[in-house]
């Protein structure tokens, strides 16, 4: 390692006297030429003109360690000079370098100097080191493809400078924390090299630094610090607290880290690797992709058109969506009618909530959409309350695993035609229908019943309806409760009183509860080419136990307690289970009868009890209620050991224990817990709560579970999203305030056990929010192309209206940088 010594000369306020009068330029030796202007309103005139070789750096891997201090030198520059040099001399010998050290600015005026380095890094003290014609040298060594790493003070450096301030990110907030703390470091980059063999969850000490402004969607953030986890001072950032950032910027490549505030930072084993990383990249000794979470690159198009008047020739009713491996996109109308048609609600009348669930195909190639078929279905209400609305109709749609070859579609409906309508009672069910191909129309005719299954009708609400195939060919099928959201104070859901005509709808015991009702559930089974199905082995219930007199569960049943899973996915991957529900009504927690209203997320790989309607969250549980007096509260259920003792349960009293949720939320704030007692009952006091995900807060609250992306790199298509994406999981609420449109990533030693995710990437940029974008996010796919389709409801209820769309979004961020030719070792790309 060499070290050379400052020798500065001048001032840079007579050097900025000097520039202005044109005095100054550093002298032309060759090769390709870069130029930099001081501030981007100077003129011409005020230009340095360096010759650099483009891009600067060659084969033989130098690296500048720059650290000059307009104050006095941080007690850090030594360690840090001395582990790059250690990180240069050690490792493959493909990733080694040499370092050199230096606090002498007059560096960035000697283009042969300069060109030599791959890198530069500013273990800068901070302060305004570098007079206009140096920074224009950096400038100039950025545009001819230069690279940059910033450490901890550097952000504080050229503190007047907005294109320096670019070239960092972000600039440190007065009221940072002084002293040194222990946290939580989330890596949501899983790829980069600076992050990609760092722990999910990074446990460390140093001095945390706030931001003036966050650069969040600006640049591509590989790792955040969790505030929660230490004492951020009074500029917290909140949640999204970027620490580590790359971009491509100028020209070049930026990295910067707020890491490395201390000496003991560089002996750290893991830190030392989030340098090597950064500089591999930032030198030009491997590729990498920061671009994928900068916002500016992805578009959202709206593809569908509003519908004619009176008609519902572009959309029905938004409720689900599909995409074929075509490309095509088949889309669902749940029932309601154009808002100029009336609906029927007296239930004397033949034509009770008679209406149309509509299947529509959007083409890409065409862009062109055809109604491909309607059914007639019960779902139909309009508005009004709950003994007057309704939510049934067409409520799922799955594609068959050889679609291209069979055509085969399945609607997951209830027909209008086997209403009850003196006991108020419907069937809904699971139909697979073939669409002709060629035409985009569906052959009505074709139907197969493979599955059905009573639904009380008298109340309103929570269907489910969302489908998913695993990869071995398994259906599984999400089934709401079935149960009014009244008579329980917005709490259980265990008012065993309510009936019509002997049947409970305000009892989710006798439906979600009930290990012997199809409602409140998420079924598996195996359809078989004959329209029939066989039951896979793994399901919660055989359909045959023995337990308590046999005969009370179904076989089907693979998730129980859950209470309105409109969507669900799987990751054909490793078949785990994604799933999404709404929460009860209740907007604060009780100290009687239990939590809040909690919208619930779960990462599933086993058959189990999710808890509803006896707990939620993460086995919060709920007061147990009764006939004769429902109002009175008994005993507090037992998350391990639940019982189903209502009056209207013919399952099992012994239930399966029930499993922690992944994700839960209330207008409290996200994964909201409390302490809890000897007996483990929470304390349910909104001034002992703490929020264990503080990303997400609810409201009004609609979960709507989405995709796990998969990039393929083998695809060709110039939209794809990046493979930054690959493996997380999109989480997002009907609504778009406080709730929840985001990546997460899970962590596999935990996911199906409760374990909360690790880190969450906001989509609310991309996925844009508001009255003019996707604000009422109904389902969302990707296609086999990688980009992202989504619905949007639109702004009524139980209708569509002209926001009522589908949407698609792509990537236009290009490629991962520097390009395979640009390279310092060509063997090196990845």
């Amino acid at each position: 390692m060499q070290r050379t010594p400052h020798h500065r000369s001048g001032s840079r306020r007579g050097l900025a006297a000097a520039v202005a009068a044109g005095a100054l330029t550093a002298s032309l030796l060759g090769g390709n030429a870069a130029s930099a202007r001081t501030d981007p309103g100077a003129p011409e005139s005020m230009a340095t003109t360096l010759s650099l070789p483009s891009p600067p750096g060659g084969a033989n891997v130098k690296v500048l360690v720059f650290h000059a201090s307009a104050t006095e030198e941080s007690p850090t520059v030594d360690a840090g000079i001395a582990a790059i040099e250690k990180i240069g001399l050690s490792g493959p010998e493909a990733g080694r370098f040499r370092t050199v050290a230096s606090d002498d600015p007059a560096v960035f005026t000697n283009g042969k100097q300069l060109g030599k380095y791959n890198a530069v890094v500013f273990l800068t003290g901070g302060g305004d080191v570098l007079d206009p014609e140096q920074e224009a040298g950096l400038e100039a060594y950025m545009e001819a493809g230069g690279g940059f790493l910033g450490i901890h003070d550097a952000a504080r450096t050229e503190p007047y400078s907005d294109w320096f301030t670019g070239l960092v990110g972000a600039r440190p907030a007065a009221g940072s924390p002084t002293s040194v703390q222990r946290a939580t470091v989330e890596i949501g980059d899983r790829q980069h090299p600076a992050t990609k063999n760092l722990p999910l969850e990074w446990k460390r000490p140093d001095k945390w630094l706030n931001w003036k402004d966050n650069p969040s969607g600006d640049v591509h953030t590989v790792a955040r610090v969790r505030e929660i986890t230490y004492k951020p001072g009074t500029s917290a950032n909140g949640w999204d607290h970027p620490v580590s950032w790359c971009r491509d910027y100028d020209g070049g490549r930026s990295f910067y880290t707020a890491m490395g505030g201390t000496v003991d930072s560089f002996a750290e084993a893991d830190f030392r690797d989030h340098l090597r990383g950064a500089l591999d990249w930032t030198t030009r000794i491997s590729q990498a992709d920061c671009k994928a979470t900068i916002t500016s690159n992805y578009t959202a198009e709206r593809v569908t058109q509003p519908n004619q008047p009176g008609k519902n020739d572009q959309i029905g009713e938004p409720h689900g969506l599909v995409t074929a491996p075509d490309g095509r996109v088949l889309y669902i109308g749940r029932g309601g009618a154009d808002s100029s048609v009336p609906v029927v609600t007296d239930w004397t009348d033949p034509d009770v909530g008679k209406g149309l669930g509509q299947i529509h195909v959007y083409d890409p190639e065409t862009k062109k959409v055809t109604l491909a078929g309607e059914l007639t279905i019960f779902g139909n209400k309009g508005g009004g309350d709950e003994l007057v609305k309704v939510e049934e109709g067409l409520l799922g749609i799955e594609l068959d695993p050889d679609f291209e070859k069979n055509g085969w579609v399945y609607l997951h409906y209830t027909p209008h035609d086997k209403l009850d309508r003196d006991k108020q009672m419907a069937v809904r069910q699971v139909s697979r229908f073939t669409l002709d191909l060629a035409t985009n129309k569906l052959d009505l005719s074709s139907e197969k019943v493979l599955l059905k299954w009573p639904v009380q009708v008298h109340s309103c609400c929570h269907a489910g309806g969302g489908m998913a195939w695993d990869s071995k060919g398994n259906l599984y099928i999400a089934t709401g409760d079935n149960n009014s959201s009244g008579f329980s104070d917005g709490y259980s859901g265990n008012n065993p009183q309510p009936n019509y005509k002997g049947v409970s709808f305000a009892d989710a015991r006798r439906t979600a509860g009930n290990t012997n009702n199809l409602n409140g559930k998420i079924l598996r089974i195996h359809p078989e080419d004959d329209g029939t199905y066989t039951l896979p082995a793994g399901n919660l219930f055989t359909g045959k136990e023995p337990d308590e007199g046999g005969g009370k569960t179904r076989g089907e049943i693979y998730v129980m307690g859950v209470r309105n899973p409109a969507r669900i996915s799987i990751d054909k991957s490793t078949d785990t289970l994604y799933a999404g529900w709404v929460g009860p009504d209740a907007g604060a927690p009780s100290t009687t009868w239990g939590p809040a209203k909690y919208d619930t997320f779960a990462a599933i790989t086993q058959a189990g009890n999710h808890g509803w309607p006896y707990c939620m969250g993460n086995k919060q549980p709920y007061r147990d209620r009764n006939l004769p007096d429902p109002g009175k509260p008994l005993g507090w259920y037992d998350c391990d050991h639940p019982k189903n003792e209502s009056p209207n349960n013919d399952g099992l009293v012994k239930l399966p224990p029930i499993t922690s949720n992944t994700i839960w939320y209330s207008p409290q704030g996200g994964g909201v817990d409390y302490p809890r007692d000897a007996n483990g009952i929470p304390s349910y006091k909104v001034e002992d709560q703490k929020e264990l995900l503080p990303w997400l807060k609810g409201g009004g609250q609609a979960t709507m579970n989405g995709p796990v992306y998969r990039y393929d790199a083998a695809s060709t298509s110039a939209d794809k999203w990046p493979s930054y994406w690959d493996g997380k999981w999109f989480v997002g609420d009907f609504y778009d305030d406080t709730q929840p449109r985001h990546a997460v990533l899970t962590d596999p030693k935990t996911v199906g056990k409760g374990g909360l995710p690790t880190h969450a990437e906001s989509l609310k940029k991309i996925i844009p929010v508001g009255a003019d974008g996707i604000r009422n996010l109904m389902d969302w796919k990707f296609a086999p192309d990688g980009s992202l389709y989504v619905l949007d409801y639109g702004r009524g209820f139980f209708t569509s209206d002209s926001k009522s769309a589908l949407w698609r979004v792509t990537y236009k961020g290009g490629a991962a940088t520097p390009a395979a030719k640009d390279l310092a070792r060509k063997a090196a790309v990845q």
